[in-house]
């Protein structure tokens, strides 16, 4: 769904910049999911296992670039 906008805009804005920026996306993603699990009381073990479980529905619908 999304993969061709990642994709254009890597091509667009070159490799190591598009990283960059990715990585401070994943970042911040990262931290609100944690608050969020903090403030509802979801332990760190049960938010790694909804985090692979996130990312694998994502590989297979094709979501992740």
């Amino acid at each position: 769904m999304f993969a061709p906008i990642v994709i254009g805009l890597r091509n667009q804005i070159g490799k190591a910049q598009f990283n960059q920026l990715r990585g401070k996306a994943i970042a911040l993603h990262c931290k609100t999911i944690t608050n969020f699990c903090n403030r509802i009381g979801v332990t760190p073990p049960e938010r790694q296992k909804l985090i692979r479980i996130a990312r694998d529905n994502g590989k297979s619908l094709g979501l992740l670039a």
